[in-house]
């Protein structure tokens, strides 16, 4: 198996040498990279590529790493007992199977998205790193051990926003998706806007890249922020020339795209009115 990016994904050189050497060292691939950067989508697009069926697991707050494997509800159990319900007799029947369960026993290979992993308790990778590790794990109520007939290909993303434990970074092929550069960044946005004017391309993306250069923003927008603004530039039907001229001096066009906080659009006022007094 080997992937090379897809039509609809454009893939750095050094990012699909990560996923490949993940697939043949047969470890989880670990993508972190500002939000924004296509590291939940590059699942999507290696399953598509491969043409692997995709199983997403999407990590919260509140999720626990046993609810990966599978959840025993013995509250249903103990009311159909009393219910009289036949089902009582079978445990199996309470037993919901989590999402590593599904992709151990898949009737083929699979792709397993575990999405934004650091979101969850800092003791949820330990609590993955045997199942991961030896693609297995023990069903306690059923007394039954359930293994990868297929061994999955494991992407596992991050958006940095707490230390991952160093037991669960050893197990992992790891890959920073860096912030792609213009050259890139145009090239993703003819993957999705294909005959789109380039002069209007190239007219957003200064401003843009000028945007993500301002001291003391709080948040700086990302690829699908900018994919989002210049279909506005777009359907606005916006001249190239109006967004000309340095990113301080005026908030930017449809600036509700690309400045996601109250901090960060006060900033640009700040700036403008600045610039207006020094032209003044």
């Amino acid at each position: 198996m080997q992937f090379e990016g897809t039509e609809a994904y454009v893939a750095e050189k050094d990012l699909t040498v990560a996923v490949n050497a993940a697939i043949r060292l047969e470890r989880p691939l670990l993508v972190k990279g500002e939000p924004g950067t296509g590291k939940t989508e590059l699942a999507r697009q290696v399953a598509s590529a491969l043409g692997l069926d995709l199983i997403e697991w999407h990590v919260k707050s509140t999720t626990k790493a046993q609810q990966g494997l599978y959840e025993y509800d013995a509250v249903s159990r103990l009311r159909d007992s009393q219910l009289g319900d036949p089902r009582f007799e079978d445990i199996s029947n309470y037993i919901k199977r989590g999402k590593l369960w599904e992709s151990f026993t898949a009737d083929r290979k699979t792709v397993l998205l575990i999405d934004e992993i650091d979101k969850a308790d800092i003791e949820f990778p330990n609590d993955l790193l045997q199942e991961l590790d030896r693609m297995e794990f023990f069903v306690y109520e059923t007394g039954e051990t359930i293994r990868a007939e297929h061994r999955p290909i494991v992407i596992i993303t991050s958006n940095n926003e707490k230390e991952l434990p160093d037991a669960f970074l050893r197990r992992c092929f790891f890959h920073y998706i860096k912030f792609p550069d213009m050259q890139t960044l145009q090239a993703i946005v003819d993957v999705h806007y294909p005959g789109i004017k380039q002069t209007l391309v190239n007219a957003a993306l200064t401003q843009f890249y000028e945007i993500r250069e301002v001291a003391g923003l709080k948040k700086k927008p990302s690829t699908s922020e900018v994919l989002d603004w210049i279909r506005l530039l777009v359907a606005d039907d916006v001249e190239p020339e109006t967004l000309h001229g340095n990113a301080k001096n005026a908030l930017p066009k449809l600036h509700g795209a690309l400045l996601k906080n109250e901090q960060d659009v006060h900033l640009f006022e700040r700036l403008a009115f600045l610039a207006r007094q020094r032209g003044g």
